[in-house]
């Protein structure tokens, strides 16, 4: 049987880009090399595009060519540049390992369907909606599923210090991994903390902090046909859990455990997993996401965002809750691509 092409989207210019390439290292590492051929595509900082041998470090300073995917779908496939000519390479699916903006919020999606290469993941509305968290919480009510009480604020607009109930917490709509996140407990706190998240987004989000623990579920599939790895229980010490925010990831974070499986009661689990795969639903979710809830004390599950291109990194929770569950990477990422395959955008 002939190997599967399949190219590997990493880096990009958000925020997230260090996750993202640290993602791409471990997905390079356990794509099986009997059925896969591999290329990977780096997206710089500034948003160039190079053709590279690894995501291995310092592939930024490389002298790679330029590459890029082509938007035409009567030649679909790499466009490989060098001096002034192009190559086109054969590619038989996209895995986008991009997180944040223009990785998880339909651009890259955009730009995939128009290629007509399938690619895996959520398609260009449910990443879209699951990025923007205002909207999310909207449609998920909706659908019935308990939300924080949210407020929006939208470019220099304002809102009223003295109508929230505190503590709240003040984020981008439109961001990831805690990037610009503040809990605020009192009124003469929110100014800055509004500030702060605008350097990461226009739109702001002032949430009600929710009163439970942190739990997880790990999404794998289409339609009705979904798997669910084991939940996590992020245990904190103090503060709040703020991902990827550490100098060194890799070796824990100063605050916060991670718990797989999730001590909680069965009953509890049954319901998390009922709900994330209620959320996944109704955000027309595809392919994976993680869901991200709050168990309260009496018994809710509270949404709390939806990641659809979950960190794929060696102490990432999306394959740490599959591999729990008896998927490892691996066969997360062979099923990734099977979905990818037999999608009809």
């Amino acid at each position: 049987m002939d190997k599967l092409h399949i190219a590997v989207l990493f880096g990009g210019t958000s925020e997230e880009h260090p996750v993202s390439v640290k993602s791409a290292r471990e997905v390079a590492a356990h794509l099986d090399p009997d059925r896969y051929r591999p290329c990977y595509i780096g997206i710089t900082k500034a948003g160039a595009w190079r053709l590279c041998d690894a995501p291995a470090p310092g592939w930024e300073d490389g002298d790679h060519r330029p590459a890029v995917l082509s938007p035409d779908r009567a030649a679909p496939g790499l466009l490989v540049l060098d001096d002034g000519k192009y190559e086109s390479v054969r590619i038989d699916a996209v895995l986008p390992v991009l997180h944040g903006r223009h990785g998880e919020d339909g651009a890259i999606q955009g730009l995939l369907e128009l290629s007509g290469i399938p690619y895996a993941g959520c398609d260009i509305q449910s990443s879209a909606l699951c990025m923007d968290k205002s909207l999310a919480y909207t449609v998920a009510r909706a659908a019935g599923i308990a939300t924080p009480r949210f407020w929006t604020v939208r470019g220099e607009g304002d809102v009223d210090p003295g109508a929230l109930p505190y503590p709240v917490f003040v984020k981008p709509a439109r961001s990831g991994s805690s990037f610009g996140v503040t809990k605020v407990h009192a009124e003469d706190e929110l100014a800055e903390a509004v500030a702060t998240a605008r350097r990461y987004d226009a739109k702001v989000l002032i949430e009600e902090a929710v009163h439970g623990s942190e739990i997880g579920c790990a999404v794998l599939g289409d339609g009705a046909d979904l798997v669910t790895g084991e939940c996590d229980r992020i245990a904190l010490s103090h503060g709040f859990f703020r991902i990827h925010q550490e100098d060194a990831p890799e070796t824990g974070s100063e605050n916060s455990t991670p718990i797989v499986p999730a001590d909680i009661p069965d009953a509890a689990r049954d319901l998390v997993r009922d709900t994330a795969k209620a959320v996944y639903r109704a955000l027309g979710c595809g392919g994976l996401a993680r869901v991200d809830m709050f168990l309260t004390d009496d018994g809710r599950a509270v949404l709390n965002e939806v990641n659809t291109m979950p960190g794929m990194t060696s102490y990432s929770r999306y394959p740490r809750m599959m591999a729990a569950a008896g998927l490892p990477l691996a066969d997360v990422l062979d099923r990734m691509i099977s979905l990818a395959l037999g999608k009809d955008r």
